[in-house]
């Protein structure tokens, strides 16, 4: 017999090579029936693979990550499936799960597939997943494997057992289809209801542009036909909030070749939206104790040497500025933190002192591929809300929960209610990726743990995901339309304070290395601007929007009554234009709402003999006359109402 353990900690005991299918069917026939995968001690398995040691098992469904890829890794082999009794002599090179969906790398030989094709290969790939057919995993010797490619003279998979050790190698087939792959795999095809492609492109045998060009073509799988059109409606949606879309029309970024491929060129009117979050977020960190600074946007390589940044990230950098003395190089800043170090280094501190909280709106620069550049969501510039605390180890915690704190304020007064806290580790399997002691490491993951506990979070776990130096909470906000999106993030750093050699003298009058804390709750400011105009579809908080009010005159007889309208508001701080265009009225307001300005004062004869306002609000139409007083008096309340409310 061997012992099961639960998520929950309650045990089960079961027969030798019994499969997570078998214990989910002991818990409940409805529960296996949804079962697509399970961890087995932490790694994802086939639900109907053996476990022959006692375990720590974990049912994966739709609701997982986790079983959303091993339905899509498991399609991505149905639909080469597919593609094999459609293209006799089709070969294969990878077909991975991705974010939303799957691809596989094939080549076609001397065909070729567009769009057109895509229903043809779906209505396939159905009929192939309607015969139920098992995903079986077959161990294999490496020299059996390399025999079997052989005779299919399949050079890509010979290429891929290469780099593969004897004992580790496993075939997977279904139906008429076999293929060298890890897993894991769903328990059948007839799990496949619903399937979608969306693209086909280019990609090079290993990305490298010296190998052949192969064709990747993508696409998605559900559960069910209405899960399928529930996602294809929100494809659309995504298409009108996309930030690069609504970023032309509401004026408020743009990039330029000549300036260079990923560097935004802000725009008055993104400039204004911008200044505002940095104004927003500099009056909470006062208040919180921060100070800010200022560091330059270039730094000595042996800045970067000493901080680690150089040997982790040298080949993602922009490449080295050579100045007139030989051999001195610079580099653009990739972070801020460094400068931060030496920063606390410039005075002697005592743990009266701690914390000492610096932060900085540092624009930072990384050399990002040419392919994963992306609006304002992948970029070569990017300006981070950074911050860096330097505390005693005593007050880790309550500073990690004040960061919370902050975190959170953040997002209620921007309106992004549902999140989860990610709690980042380290690869414990791969530990050569990180600096620092186990024990540093193990102090710090703790601290984390513990404070997202404490504040009561919904918190995930996920491993691998930590930054080189140290740990993290990383904050995945979920957007209007469902979509995720990772913003702020906090981390704990027991690392660059020994690198840099910080110090302070302690109650002992000994010398003690503080803890370091990064914190960053947007992220950084073009990210973050970017997921919130997706968000919001444009139609910002009206204390941030760039334009609060028009006021649009019926005729050019009312421009100057409009004009002093418009210039009480200014005076109480309210943002208001005037629309003096020689232009009817009907196509003021339509041009208006396209813009998405929160209010519109219509003026004319009525209302400048009154000293009124005819008042429309963005989407929703007539709302009164009201005094000048009275309409400054609403924008106020609401104004105040939400951010008292965050």
């Amino acid at each position: 017999m061997i012992t099961i353990t639960l998520p929950d900690g309650s045990q089960r005991q079961y027969p030798k090579e019994s499969t997570s299918l078998d214990v989910a069917k002991s818990i409940s026939e409805g529960l296996a029936r949804n079962v697509l995968a399970a961890k087995v001690n932490g790694e994802v398995w086939d639900a109907m693979r053996p476990i022959t040691n006692d375990a720590k098992l974990t049912l994966l469904t739709w609701n997982d990550d986790a079983g959303k890829s091993t339905l899509w890794h498991s399609s991505a082999h149905l639909m080469a499936e597919a593609l094999e009794a459609l293209y006799p002599g089709v070969k294969f090179w990878v077909g991975p799960p991705v974010e939303n969906g799957f691809y596989y790398d094939i080549d076609l030989g001397d065909k070729t597939i567009s769009s057109d094709d895509f229903k043809k290969i779906e209505d396939k790939m159905i009929e192939l997943a309607r015969q139920n057919n098992p995903y079986i995993r077959k161990a294999i010797s490496k020299k059996d494997a390399i025999a079997y490619f052989k005779e299919k003279n399949d050079e890509y998979k010979l290429d891929l057992l290469q780099g593969l050790e004897d004992g580790n190698i496993t075939l997977y087939q279904q139906g008429n289809f076999t293929d060298l792959c890890r897993g894991p795999h769903v328990p059948n095809t007839g799990f496949i209801k619903a399937v979608k492609l969306m693209n086909v492109a280019g990609a090079y045998f290993k990305g490298d542009e010296k190998n052949k060009m192969l064709t990747r073509i993508y696409g998605i799988s559900f559960l069910k036909e209405k899960d399928l059109k529930e996602y294809l409606t929100l494809l659309e949606e995504a298409k009108k909030r996309d930030h690069r879309k609504l970023g032309k029309e509401l004026e408020l970024f743009t990039f330029s070749e000549k300036v260079g491929m990923g560097l935004p060129l802000w725009l008055p009117k993104g400039a204004a939206l911008r200044e505002r979050l940095v104004q927003f977020l500099q009056k909470a960190q006062v208040k919180a104790g921060y100070q800010p600074v200022i560091t330059p946007h270039i730094g000595h390589k042996q800045l970067y040497v000493t901080s680690g940044h150089y040997e982790k990230y040298g080949k993602d950098s922009f490449q080295p500025i050579n100045t007139p003395q030989e051999g001195e190089q610079f580099f653009l800043k990739p972070m801020n933190c460094p400068h931060h170090c030496e920063i606390y280094k410039t005075s002697p501190r005592s743990y009266k002192d701690l914390p000492l909280r610096f932060a900085e709106f540092g624009t930072v620069y990384r050399y990002e591929q040419h392919g994963e550049l992306h609006g304002l969501t992948r970029v070569r510039g990017f300006t981070q809300d950074d911050a860096h605390l330097f505390c005693r180890p005593d007050q880790l915690k309550e500073e990690f929960c004040k960061v919370i704190d902050l975190v959170l304020y953040v997002f209620r007064a921007l309106d992004f209610p549902d999140f989860t806290a990610q709690i980042s580790l380290r690869d414990p399997d791969n530990k050569s990726k990180y600096i620092g002691s186990d024990q540093n490491w193990e102090k710090a993951e703790q601290a984390i743990i513990e404070s997202a506990k404490e504040k009561g979070l919904k918190t995930t776990v996920e491993l691998g995901e930590a930054a080189f130096y140290g740990p993290k909470l990383d904050f995945m906000v979920k957007d209007a339309i469902g979509r995720k999106w990772q913003l702020g993030t906090i981390q704990v750093d027991y690392n660059l304070p020994e690198r840099f050699e910080l110090e302070y003298t302690g109650s002992d009058n000994m010398k003690h290395r503080p803890v370091m804390i990064h914190r960053a709750p947007f992220g950084s400011l073009e990210r973050f601007v970017a997921v919130l105009i997706e968000h919001c579809a444009g139609n910002f908080p009206l204390w941030l929007t760039p334009e609060q009010v028009y006021v649009l005159p019926i005729s050019e007889k009312y421009n100057d009554y409009a004009l002093k309208v418009s210039q009480l508001l200014k005076n109480s701080d309210i943002r208001a234009l005037v629309d003096e265009r020689n232009e009817k009225i009907g196509r003021k307001i339509r041009d208006t709402e396209v813009k998405k300005i929160p209010f519109m004062l219509i003026v004319g004869e009525k209302e400048e003999m009154e000293n009124k306002v005819s008042l429309r609000k963005h989407t929703e139409g007539d709302k009164g006359t009201y005094s000048i007083q009275e309409f400054i008096d609403i924008i106020n309340k609401e104004i105040e109402t939400k951010m008292v409310s965050a």
